[in-house]
């Protein structure tokens, strides 16, 4: 039986990592466990770490528009904090409400956001993490510009814990817009040259079982900005206040609550280029997310064999899918079937931070 140990101090999350490798056991790491059929299936390990004690707020400097908090912090903690001086993380990880900040860099699933202001390697400036030598590593700071060596927090961010553990987080902050506004349009109006004249802060499709697919234009700014937007989308259908915070709370738990509601279903996020993104949702049997202004959609399937045959799909366009999340019996060679050239050198990375691969084994889509 494993062995769960939950730190609230940095050097103690160090030493247990370098105890638990000493003594040759394999070792999971985990938050609030909010993610565990996303990624890859994590092999069965002897020594537990949660990261769930760590959850201080280190540093928060409002007027500089930065903050560092630990790892375990919730993710809806510090977007409370945020939202009292009107200042955000654009973000938008699934499982916001349970979800702590630790997990949701390590997974790196960002949201609709992401058009605007890039995804969450774009927005952490700073990070310490513990190796399983037992060393903390600090790499960059609490300044926005920060460039100076190498940038190992986006090398952890989206590296599922196969690395290393995160300790903390530092972020740069965006102020929040004086109002927001989001546009419903049929599919059919999907224009890249209107994105660009809009500057949207969120450009995605969303399709429902049995229904066309739907255009979703989140617009912030000034009253002028917003009556501009209204007036350059004759005939959307718009949506503010209470309304428009459920429709993209919606979007951002799209994949949370279909598995919710499918014990077996699968989640598929396919890369596309801007072109292919339309038609690649309307080939959607089921539900899905696309970002349309990114070209990434995520697609939701009922059942395995379901996922399997429109991953077909997509390869026969030249598109190569990644499974998000399954169940268990998901084939392991398909959940990641095609991840490029610059693979070997992920292995090498591993391979340096984890010569034994004893750290989160397979939770890097099955492959790492």
């Amino acid at each position: 039986m494993a062995h769960t140990i939950s730190p609230s101090q940095p050097e103690e999350l160090a030493q247990a990592l370098a105890s638990a490798r000493a003594s040759g056991l394999s070792i999971a790491l985990t938050g609030a466990g909010s993610k565990s059929g996303y990624g890859g299936p994590a092999a069965p390990a002897g020594t537990i770490l949660s990261t769930a004690g760590l959850n201080r707020i280190l540093q928060y400097e409002p007027h500089d528009l930065t903050i560092s908090v630990e790892a375990g912090l919730p993710w809806a903690a510090l977007e409370r904090t945020l939202a009292a001086n009107n200042q955000s993380i654009p973000f938008d990880p699934p499982f916001s409400r349970s979800a702590t900040v630790g997990g949701a860099v390590a997974a790196g699933l960002s949201g609709a956001r992401r058009l605007k202001t890039g995804s969450i390697r774009d927005l952490v400036i700073g990070m310490t993490f513990a190796t399983l030598e037992g060393k903390l590593v600090q790499t960059g700071g609490m300044v926005v510009k920060n460039v100076a060596g190498l940038d190992m927090a986006k090398l952890m961010t989206g590296s599922w814990g196969t690395l290393a553990a995160i300790v903390s987080v530092n972020f740069k902050l965006i102020p929040s817009p004086p109002l927001t506004r989001t546009f419903l349009l049929p599919a059919s109006r999907l224009d890249g040259a209107q994105r660009g004249l809009l500057q949207p802060i969120a450009y995605d499709l969303r399709k429902l079982p049995r229904q066309p697919a739907q255009l979703l234009i989140q617009c912030a700014g000034t009253e002028a900005v917003i009556a501009r937007c209204t007036r350059e989308l004759p005939g959307a259908e718009s949506l503010e206040g209470a309304a428009e915070t459920a429709l993209w709370d919606e979007v951002r738990e799209f994949g949370p609550r279909f598995l919710a509601a499918h014990p077996e279903g699968v989640i598929v996020r396919a890369p596309c280029i801007l072109s292919q993104t339309a038609p690649l949702v309307e080939t959607l049997p089921f539900s899905g997310i696309a970002r349309a202004g990114n070209g990434i959609v995520h697609a939701a399937f009922p059942s395995p064999g379901e996922a399997l045959d429109w991953m077909s799909l997509c390869r026969a366009r030249e598109v190569a899918p990644v499974v998000e999340a399954a169940p268990p019996s998901f084939p392991l060679e398909q959940r990641w079937p095609n991840p490029g050239a610059d693979f070997a050198l992920m292995e090498q990375l591993k391979s340096m931070f984890d010569p034994t691969h004893i750290l989160n084994k397979g939770r890097l889509y099955g492959r790492i």
